[in-house]
């Protein structure tokens, strides 16, 4: 969706829009870092963050790589950094075309700094340059495709700046009249150079509404973190720090603490004042930092840490081919990168009801679903690379994962147990201590209000349902166990399947099952959550194959630990267990006594 019909929507809502900026990492853990604080920050709804195309077109390739991560894994609406430096024509057509092709519709068009090595810019044969010229080859080769936002200079273009810190009237106002130029040409937004005077910035406005510039003008706030960075960036870009701003950090310059809380104050005030002149949206440059962003839209009361909402049970991407996905097995429940991945070919999307359209395949296990940031590897090194006597050294793994006492599963991409698994934890552990091997699992729900903190989703003023829902690994004589406690409650259905493909079932093979539904005030029922016999015969590949890839193969070749593992892998059944009845029905009642029953036998 394209950034500017978001910000538009949401002011004829009356709501403001915010924003993030994000730069590449020179390293891989440096990547694998801002990720993981992506996801963080994009848990608070952001309209959309950008990711800047590096100076001279360094970090090109990390950079298409970023936005697209960012729009189909982290799901949320992304903008890419466009510059005409050292960038032929075929070079940003590659570029266009590379982020079309991942549902990318949102494109900051800037000229770029000057090549490494010179102090003007300089354009490259075959290349654009300035940012005109790229906005109009955008508009006239891609159409309506892209929305096209600008850089806006409060202050004019550092270019023109002269060595007393200000722009002519000339200059400024020739600044000014390049950006309706570029706006003219197909620009539909304007996001502006940082600044520290909201004065500036309110005449910057209004100046530009009086050449006739009508679209949205985003502020770009650039939290102060630290002294000397400051006085940095504010000198590259030639930005004007007024009296009172220098007066109050240079006491507290070496305090690093005190400089951010200061920061953190003067953003708040500085965006207090500019939203209330009529400014709609606000755009954060974090540095690749999170806290100080935060705080200051906790300050204005525009996120709240304790009240993170979502629109369905997963997160859905941005990805404009996807917009309409409303429904997922919950199979990869906890692995939610590995099923956009594997899903990425698809061409149409379900929504609304899973068999509506759902495509034919799934793509092919890969190396692709089992790589890791490196953190996340370190820790599972941590905690579950640990000597393995006996099938009960495995059992207690799981247990102590369920206790909340580990922070890394091999079948999860997310961090330690979720908020739901935490209602039922105890009831987890207990089976996992028999040898049932979970490794997802959902609550019954019975009209829970959608704002829950612990269940909701969709917005406030709904309701939301859920049938009790297990999946776990175990051996075939404990499944044996399963199926006949099953045979006496005929509220429960299960799927089973070992690594070699036998299948054990009580309902039919293309008996779709949804699990979590949910009701809200003027909209159909939405089921974003099934269980789908045939998604479970692909989604076993990947369960299986993750007893070898994420934790057996962390062991050294011919460890004892390795080889046990991996005759679990080859000799237990991964089993889906849904109980119906989500008003009276107990999930945990087919393990009862199972224990006994194999004694028994």
């Amino acid at each position: 969706m394209k950034v500017i019909d978001k910000i538009q929507s949401l002011a004829e809502e009356g709501k403001t829009a915010f924003s993030f900026e994000f730069f590449p990492p020179k390293t891989e853990d440096g990547v694998d870092n801002l990720f993981e604080r992506m996801d963080r920050m994009v848990a608070h709804g952001p309209t959309f963050c950008d990711i800047t195309w590096g100076a001279g077109g360094s970090t090109a390739d990390l950079t298409l790589d970023i936005a697209s991560r960012m729009q189909n894994v982290v799901c949320v609406e992304s903008m890419m950094h466009l510059t005409c430096t050292n960038m032929p024509v075929e070079k940003i057509d590659h570029a266009l075309e590379t982020i079309r092709a991942n549902g990318i519709q949102n494109v900051l068009a800037l000229r770029g700094d000057p090549p490494h090595g010179h102090d003007k810019f300089v354009q490259v044969e075959g290349g654009f340059g300035c940012a005109l010229d790229l906005v109009n080859h955008i508009r006239s080769k891609y159409g309506d495709y892209f929305g096209i936002t600008v850089a806006g200079y409060p202050e004019a273009h550092p270019d023109v700046i002269g060595e007393n810190g200000l722009a002519s009237v000339e200059a400024y106002q020739s600044d000014l009249e390049y950006l309706k130029r570029k706006v003219d040409a197909g620009a539909d937004l304007i996001v502006t150079q940082l600044f520290y005077d909201t004065d500036v910035f309110l005449k910057f406005v209004n100046d530009c509404r009086h050449i006739g510039i009508k679209c949205p003008i985003v502020p770009g706030i650039m939290p102060i973190n630290n002294y000397k960075g400051f006085l940095r960036m504010t000198g590259f870009c030639k930005t004007k720090i007024p009296a009172e701003v220098m007066a109050a950090l240079e006491p507290i310059q070496d305090n690093e603490e005190a400089v951010k809380a200061y920061g953190i104050h003067l953003g708040t005030e500085m965006c207090r004042k500019i939203l209330a002149h009529g400014t709609k949206s606000l755009h954060l440059y974090t540095l690749n930092m999170e806290k100080s962003a935060l705080a200051i839209l906790m300050n204005l009361g525009m996120i709240d840490e304790s009240k993170i909402s979502r629109s369905l049970p997963w997160r859905r991407p941005a990805n404009v081919f996807r917009t309409k996905e409303d429904v997922r097995p919950i199979f990869w429940a906890n692995r939610p990168k590995s099923y956009i991945s594997r899903t990425k070919g698809w061409e149409d999307f379900p929504q609304g009801r899973w068999g509506d359209s759902r495509s034919a395949s799934y793509g092919a296990l890969s190396d692709h679903q089992f790589t890791r940031p490196r953190a996340r590897d370190k820790k599972l090194q941590q905690e579950w690379v640990v000597p393995l006597k006996s099938v009960d050294d495995i059992q207690e793994k799981f247990k102590e994962l369920c206790l909340g006492n580990l922070k890394s599963s091999p079948w999860s991409e997310l961090d330690g147990l979720q908020p739901e698994t935490k209602i039922i934890n105890e009831q987890l552990v207990k089976i996992n201590s028999k040898g049932f091997l979970t490794i997802n699992s959902q609550p019954s729900v019975n009209a829970e209000r959608s704002d829950s903190s612990t269940v909701g989703w969709g917005g406030p003023g709904g309701y939301v349902y859920q049938k009790a829902y297990l999946e776990f690994f175990c051996s075939k004589e404990k499944l044996d166990a399963v199926v006949e406690k099953c045979k006496s409650l005929p509220s429960i259905t299960y799927i089973a399947v070992n690594k070699g493909d036998n299948w054990v079932s009580n309902t039919a093979q293309f008996d779709v099952n949804a699990v979590t539904w949910g009701v809200f005030p003027a909209k159909e029922i939405i089921q974003p959550t099934i269980v789908d016999p045939a998604s479970f015969r692909v989604w076993k590949d990947e369960a299986f194959e993750t007893w070898s890839r994420s934790w057996a193969d962390l062991y050294p070749e011919a460890d004892p630990s390795r080889n046990l593992l991996e005759e679990v892998k080859s000799s237990y059944y991964l089993v889906s267990l849904v109980e119906n009845d989500y008003i009276n029905g107990d999930i945990f009642s087919v393990f009862e006594n199972t224990t006994c029953f194999l004694r028994l036998s």
